[in-house]
């Protein structure tokens, strides 16, 4: 009997995704890709809806803000999100946050 597509399961984009980069990135950098997924819960509602990653190297995570005040409020902010950030990883791998005016996607 042959199986037809109906047979077969569903699989999540990100489950592909963290599977191929499994095996041709380091672990801390799979890791990393876990931001996007936790960033609204680790900064609260107000700042993701004015902040979002944009991308990751050498323990720095570049961030876009919709507007340089909120790149000011930010830079009060960035112990805490560091902390809190690498808290939910549970993983020290951000050092240092960079904010840059820039799309905020959702």
């Amino acid at each position: 009997m042959y199986k037809t597509d109906r047979d077969k399961k569903l699989v999540h984009i990100s489950d592909i995704l963290a599977s191929a980069l499994g095996r041709y990135r380091p672990a801390k950098d799979t890791q990393m890709l876990k931001i996007w997924d936790i960033w609204d819960a680790t900064v609260g509602k107000p700042i993701a809806m004015n902040a979002k990653p944009y991308s990751f190297k050498d323990g720095i995570l570049i961030i876009n803000v919709s507007s340089s005040s909120w790149i000011h409020q930010l830079k009060f902010l960035e112990d805490d999100m560091i902390a809190n950030i690498n808290a939910q990883l549970d993983m020290p791998i951000v050092k240092q946050l960079r904010f840059k005016i820039g799309k905020i996607l959702s």
